[in-house]
């Protein structure tokens, strides 16, 4: 075995982990959403804000670095899976820093001084928006790094951007209230 399989293993453990632990929190939030059920919703959204720094944000940051590696020692820059794979850790990144983070903080913050109110609901709910477009972003890098496509791969690099699209209309495209169910 030679270092550049041991970096893409360790690049390929660590976004599964972060991908996929994401998704599993995603879906449970969406179930829940469909249900109606607000606490389990809440509930999703309070692991994703408990784990995002202690979890989330180190497999991120590892899943980057392992792709540097590859990158600066055998891949190079240069290739535009490359630029795609980085252009979407950009995004899905400053999704998690500037928008999951500061938002789950908020709304932590809200139900132990006023418990569950309307307002902290309809910040979950653009959170779970922006999370939609998030999900739709982490496919793209996924779909990425599996098809390498280059400037000639017009079919990819269109369902990419078909993704794109309707990851951006499910997530800010119509108005979802989660409210308490009847049952």
């Amino acid at each position: 075995m030679d270092w550049y399989s041991i970096v893409k293993f360790l690049h390929i453990v660590s976004a599964t982990l972060w991908v996929g632990g994401g998704f599993v929190l995603f879906l449970l939030g969406v179930l829940a959403e469909r249900a109606g059920n607000i606490e389990d919703k809440l509930q999703a959204m309070r692991a994703s804000g408990q784990l995002g720094g202690y979890f989330f944000a180190p497999m991120s940051m590892l899943t980057l670095l392992f792709g540097l590696i590859m990158c600066g020692f055998w891949v190079g820059f240069s290739d535009l899976w490359i630029i795609i794979g980085l252009v979407g850790y950009a995004t899905t990144f400053s999704i998690g820093m500037f928008i999951f983070k500061p938002t789950g903080e908020r709304m932590g913050a809200m139900i132990a001084k006023e418990g569950v109110t309307p307002s902290v609901l309809a910040i979950g709910q653009r959170m779970m928006s922006a999370a939609r477009f998030d999900y739709a972003v982490m496919l793209v890098i996924v779909a990425d790094m599996v098809l390498k496509p280059t400037t000639h791969d017009f079919g990819i690099l269109a369902g990419m951007l078909l993704v794109l699209v309707v990851g951006a209309t499910l997530a800010f495209g119509g108005s979802r209230r989660l409210v308490e169910s009847a049952a």
